[in-house]
């Protein structure tokens, strides 16, 4: 359905894990951020409603209004009278309001909604815009944009050329119909396609002065309700398919237990439909006369939406990790959002360059989603924060391959991550030895160099906080254990340059004193590799590595 009012009257459940505590924000900040946050969206709505052209995706505006109506909660002062339709209004009247429907974020909401109601049926939530069919003695006469809910435009002129608009049904009787105009898709899986940009679609096309016929072919129609028709729901689907809008029934199954609720949501989120979905409706048989309707969410119909493909969450922080090789990686520290069945706390930027892109700083909100449906990924800045907090951003002319031997300050991220590689699997592969056991050692200032590790004994970590006497043996051991790798384990673990086409022999000096040309000469080593290879035998803290792996007696040097 439109966008609409009624998108937030659940604002607080529909955000992610700790998003409805109120931010310690002073007055005068709390009304620049609400106030930003507020023309954000209202442009968003004016594109949308007024030109047919989303700006954003659907979920990440539910997600950022919700947010606006949480922050009006916690400071009052600043809510102004928003109205997310204003400018969608027309001069059409509906002869039927167009009531909206709630949204049920979670499970436990959806239980208590089924609770002690009879006949309730469920259908899929098709992700389109919403339209009223007026059809006279058989014939369409009018075709209205959702609009408030009130009063919309007159869209007959565009629909009357979409082929699944009926233009003449076998009924002599005034009807008036709700639907859905879709975008036709096939074989659409919304697990895996998302929203595919569908209601964008369909709006963009309705919003022109012209539809051709080729684009109007791709509409498709799906009538939800038929608000003066029979007083149960079973009656009205036999009544619009038999009227030639057998969709309703298609898709229109009746429920008796929740569990069967999550069936049909999880069926329909998973299978092949010729339209995007962005959740179900639940909706009792049952309902007030049509002349009681109004433009709210009533009581008889909800909706329960699919888990968000795309999540909004608030930058806590910003980290700038430094990589072995003295690559950048920005990670982000955000509000912990849920994706699926993942809880998701930080999410790489993925390079430093992209980070300068975006320029994210605390405060803002970003979209994320999951890439293969199982690795976090950022997506985009969505809305950013009024102030723009000042950041420590490392120079990447500082970093490379062979920078930062020691936890000097600005050397803290590559030199533990120089400390990681060599007891890792691709290093020495040490036992138990992971990045929070250099935490400690590093905290407790027993390593200030790659291989201080080399000099520890038993009573040394066993004063160190969170070793007791069994862990340091096993520390120990692991150090031990790690001495007896042979010569090409040693150099992998050092940071040597990949050279896994060629045979490197088994002695340091050799490799040490080989020239430039010497290297290139080498079967698949080229101009590049081969400078690598000889700045690093050059490099004085890798030759002062090698003279004490000499001096440990270390096979090889």
């Amino acid at each position: 359905m439109l966008r609409s009012i009624t998108a937030c009257l659940l604002a607080f459940t529909c955000l992610n894990a700790t998003a409805n505590t109120c931010p310690d924000w002073p007055t005068t900040k709390a009304h620049q951020e609400i106030t930003t946050l507020q023309q954000q969206i209202s442009q968003w709505d004016d594109s949308y409603h007024r030109l047919g052209v989303s700006q954003v995706a659907d979920e990440l505006y539910d997600q950022s209004r919700a947010r606006l109506t949480q922050l009006h909660s916690c400071y009052p002062a600043n809510a102004d009278d928003d109205n997310p339709l204003k400018t969608a209004v027309g001069p059409v009247a509906h002869p039927i309001p167009h009531t909206g429907l709630s949204k049920l974020p979670d499970e436990r909401a959806v239980q208590a909604w089924l609770k002690g109601r009879q006949d309730v049926w469920i259908q899929p939530k098709v992700d389109g815009v919403a339209v009223t069919l007026v059809y006279e003695n058989g014939e369409l006469k009018q075709a209205i944009s959702r609009g408030d809910g009130v009063n919309g435009h007159d869209w007959t002129a565009h629909v009357r050329l979409a082929a699944a608009v009926p233009q003449r049904l076998p009924s002599s009787e005034r009807l008036v119909l709700q639907g859905e105009l879709y975008w036709r898709l096939q074989d659409h899986v919304q697990a895996t396609g998302g929203s595919a940009n569908a209601r964008g679609s369909v709006a963009g096309l309705l919003a022109r002065k012209k539809l051709s016929v080729s684009d109007a072919d791709n509409i498709g129609l799906f009538v939800w309700d038929w608000p003066e028709g029979p007083a149960d729901l079973p009656a009205r689907l036999a009544g619009l398919s038999a009227l030639g809008f057998p969709e309703s029934a298609l898709y229109s199954h009746p429920l008796e237990t929740f569990a069967q609720a999550q069936q049909w949501r999880e069926h329909w989120y998973r299978s092949p439909l010729p339209f995007a979905s962005d959740g179900v409706v639940l909706r009792q048989s049952q309902r007030l006369p049509a002349e009681r309707w109004q433009a709210k969410a009533p009581y008889w119909i909800a909706a329960w939406k699919y888990p968000f493909a795309q999540a909004l969450a608030e930058v806590r922080k910003v980290n700038f990790n430094i990589g072995r090789s003295g690559r950048i990686t920005p990670v982000l520290d955000i509000e912990p959002v849920q994706l699926d069945d993942r809880q998701v706390k930080r999410i790489s930027v993925g390079s430093l360059q992209r980070w300068q892109q975006l320029d994210i700083r605390p405060g803002d909100q970003v979209a994320i989603s999951l890439a293969g449906l199982t690795i976090p990924r950022l997506d985009t800045v969505v809305s950013r924060s009024v102030e723009r907090a000042e950041l420590n951003v490392p120079l990447a002319s500082d970093y490379h391959a062979l920078s930062c031997w020691q936890p000097t300050p600005g050397c803290e991220s590559q030199f533990k991550a120089r400390l990681v590689w060599l007891s890792g699997k691709n290093g020495l592969a040490m036992a138990g030895v992971g990045p929070g056991t250099w935490d400690k050692l590093i905290q407790a200032g027993r390593i200030n160099g790659l291989l201080d590790w080399m000099a520890l004994n038993v009573t040394e970590v066993a004063n160190i906080s969170g070793f007791g006497e069994r862990s340091s043996a096993k520390l120990l051991s692991s150090f031990q254990s790690a001495r007896q790798q042979p010569f090409q384990r040693w150099l992998k673990a050092l940071g040597l340059p990949p050279t896994s086409a060629i045979e490197l022999g088994n002695q340091w000096a050799v490799l040490a004193s080989k020239s430039l040309e010497q290297w290139q000469s080498e079967p698949g080593i080229g101009a590049g590799r081969a400078a690598q290879l000889v700045a690093f035998f050059s490099d004085p803290h890798v030759q002062a590595l090698g003279d004490h792996l000499r001096a440990q007696e270390i096979e090889g040097f």
